[in-house]
């Protein structure tokens, strides 16, 4: 079932296969996107459907170095580069929206911009910067309900630009403690306004994002990432998490979105997601589900086959394997990634992996 055809909501897909989101750091350039990322996506274009890299919607949303933008004009001709380039080979292609919010520094920020946050305070740990290396996170400032409003329309105009620039659609990355997950997270969100103080309220921004963006290219183009028991970036599990996420599903389903994508970080390390929540999760949804976590081909046919997901999102194979339908398919073997070319600046470890018979 994993190489069959299917049809999620508005998008005819060639396979099950979904290349994740994954950050590559290769808009050189006033984070604008180029040739080279052009390429790269290209490459990869025989999955049934790509999710890009994140992608900020505002200039507060860049806080890592040279991750792309979409809220010029600029942008959106660099992206239309990479649009025409996955749909010559016949592919599918999604953006992903993510305003970095308190987890960024200041290094790598354009001059007008600022980092915002659900409150005041600094994301613990460290960020590479290109002009001082490894820092601490920077200080953020807690978002005023006008902050948060403009936010909700950043997205909701970065969305409009991605249908401009030629993409199917939009996911929003409420997962792995940006922005949006920000406000989701009890350990991050300490707010007593309408944005925070239990279920509801930390919920609200996630909600109001997603029907802003529906509202402006059609909830059918519209899909969200969610890692509940994920730890990154200062959140972590919290007492009902379970209940939150369940809650949060059923205001997303009664919107008829494009899907519902779940990540599982346990592959990496961290506690995972558990079977049961997925299972109430995929089952009020009412709509396509994926999946994402350190899947293989055998163990993402059993998810197919068993019903627990309608797609399979595949990263780090992606970004080693430009080939991976079809090296898959025949069985063959996977290139190793080379994690040392992640997030460099140029086409090593990121458009030179070879193709199968290469």
């Amino acid at each position: 079932m994993l190489f069959e055809p299917v049809r999620i909501r508005s998008l005819q897909l060639t396979n099950r296969i979904v290349m994740a989101p994954m950050t590559r750091s290769r808009a050189i350039e006033r984070n604008i996107p180029n040739a080279l990322m052009a390429e790269y996506y290209a490459q990869r274009a025989s999955a049934g459907l790509i999710i890009t890299e994140a992608v900020s919607p505002s200039p507060n949303g860049l806080g890592y170095p040279r991750i792309p933008g979409l809220f010029t004009a600029e942008h959106v001709r660099g992206w239309s580069l990479i649009t025409d380039a996955v749909h010559a080979r016949g592919g599918k292609i999604l953006i992903q929206l993510m305003h970095t919010g308190r987890v960024a520094h200041v290094a790598n920020l354009p001059a007008d911009a600022e980092i915002l946050g659900p409150v005041d305070g600094v994301c613990p740990g460290e960020m590479y910067t290109d002009a001082l290396g490894l820092q601490p996170f920077s200080p953020a400032r807690a978002m005023s309900e006008q902050d948060i409003a403009q936010a909700v329309d950043e997205f909701a105009q970065s969305a409009g630009l991605a249908i401009e620039a030629g993409f199917d659609g939009v996911e929003l990355h409420a997962a792995n403690g940006y922005l949006i997950e920000q406000f989701l997270n009890p350990n991050v969100n300490q707010r007593t306004d309408g944005y925070g103080g239990g279920i509801e309220g930390r919920n609200r921004f996630a909600l109001e994002v997603t029907c802003a963006v529906a509202g402006a290219i059609g909830a059918d183009k519209v899909g969200i990432r969610l890692s509940p028991y994920g730890v990154f970036n200062g959140t972590g599990a919290f007492d009902d998490v379970d209940a939150q996420s369940l809650a949060l599903c059923a205001e997303l389903s009664a919107l008829g979105l494009l899907y519902l994508h779940l990540l599982d970080h346990s592959a990496m390390g961290t506690p995972p997601v558990p079977e049961e929540l997925k299972a109430q999760l995929r089952s009020r949804f009412d709509g396509p589900f994926i999946l994402a976590g350190g899947f293989d081909r055998v163990t993402a046919e059993a998810a197919i086959s068993e019903h627990r997901a309608d797609l399979i999102a595949f990263g780090r194979p992606f970004l080693a394997n430009p080939d991976l339908v079809e090296r898959m398919r025949a069985g063959a073997e996977l290139n190793a990634p080379d994690m040392s070319t992640f997030y460099t600046p140029d086409a090593k470890g990121y458009t030179d992996y070879p193709a199968l018979g290469a």
